[in-house]
């Protein structure tokens, strides 16, 4: 037999109710009752049933996290850490459903008695009938990665124009100007951001881009490696090539790798996201730091907080991205 609030209760010589808040972080509850409850619910066992609470509370104690797609394009480390972010924030307060915007026909089943909150990682403009359709049914809503400015929408980002900006800049300070550029996935706004970041860096130092220095990729590591094949059949290969993510630079690096060369004696190879594996590949990959599982964070942090005040923010946050300089790009200035 499982056991139940009640039997905490008794324990503990309280009401349900003060259980119930405690275990629910209650500001009606003083820190010292929370933690003998907890530590009680803990000898004893206790798992919360939230098909109970939902009844009792009308609520789903579920939280959506829904990306773009799922299939194409969401790259495994990305997808990582963005569900780490929110779990590390949310633990075993709320169930999480992780699910991809473009699996629905239909958002019927969208409500709020099934989530009593959303996160969307939004990776293009074609998500925004899905947040309208969440707004519009009221339910507290956060978005990441992708700027927008619907009402009653708060919205997480980091600047990757200028982390793409940075990076480019750093190539070019290092001596290279035949620089190449690996695209992110077509209709992505981090592509759209991330070669706006490139071509301004080219551009600020009146560096032309070669028609032949562009390659189209998918956020993987397949396209990454057909980029780089691409490049090392030009008569005048490129000195250095920026990939608008990891996985892309980590299939360059292997395709390198297979005609014989060595990065970044013979390439060198830039990065974006800084994955987590990005440090342990050889040589370790530079790359930009963008803070996904602290964008996850912040907006699972900022979603609960709504849900438990009932509010609809309508705000902006803005973290920055950084390089990390490792071993993969070579410095020409010194023959």
């Amino acid at each position: 037999m499982s056991v139940t609030i009640k039997d905490i209760a008794r324990q503990a010589g309280v009401s349900h109710t003060t259980v119930s808040r405690a275990l629910n972080d209650s500001p009606l509850i003083n820190e010292e009752t929370k933690d003998r409850i907890r530590t009680l619910a803990t000898k004893m066992d206790y798992t919360p049933n939230f098909s109970a609470k939902s009844l009792v509370l009308d609520r789903s104690y579920n939280l959506g996290l829904f990306f773009t797609t799922l299939s194409q394009g969401t790259s495994a480390g990305f997808f990582y850490e963005a569900i780490r972010g929110v779990n590390n924030v949310i633990q075993d307060r709320y169930q999480l459903i992780v699910k991809g915007i473009d699996d629905y026909t239909s958002f019927h089943s969208i409500t709020r008695k099934s989530f009593d909150g959303i996160i969307v990682v939004s990776q293009s403009d074609d998500d925004q009938p899905f947040i309208d359709h969440a707004t519009d049914k009221g339910i507290p809503l956060v978005v990441l990665n992708r700027p927008i400015d619907t009402p009653g929408v708060l919205n997480v980002i980091s600047d990757e124009e200028q982390g793409a900006f940075l990076a480019v800049s750093y190539l070019i300070e290092q001596g290279h100007q035949r620089i190449a550029l690996v695209e992110g996935r077509a209709g992505f706004k981090s592509a759209q951001n991330r070669k706006k970041g490139f071509e301004r860096a080219m551009l600020h130092n009146r560096l032309t881009v070669n028609s032949n220095y562009r390659f189209p990729g998918l956020y993987d590591l397949e396209s990454g490696h057909k980029a780089m094949q691409h490049f090392l059949t030009l008569a005048e290969r490129p000195t250095a090539v920026f990939c608008c993510n990891d996985e892309m630079a980590l299939g360059a690096m292997k395709a390198i790798s297979e005609a014989g060369m060595l990065v970044p004696r013979d390439v060198s190879i830039i990065g974006f996201d800084n994955t987590v594996y990005a440090a342990y590949v050889t040589p370790a990959l530079t790359t930009v730091h963008r803070p996904i599982e602290q964008i996850s964070k912040e907006g699972a942090t900022r979603l609960i907080s709504n849900i438990e005040n009932k509010q609809h923010e309508t705000e902006q946050v803005l973290l920055k991205t950084e390089l990390v300089v490792r071993e993969s790009v070579r410095s020409l200035l010194n023959g």
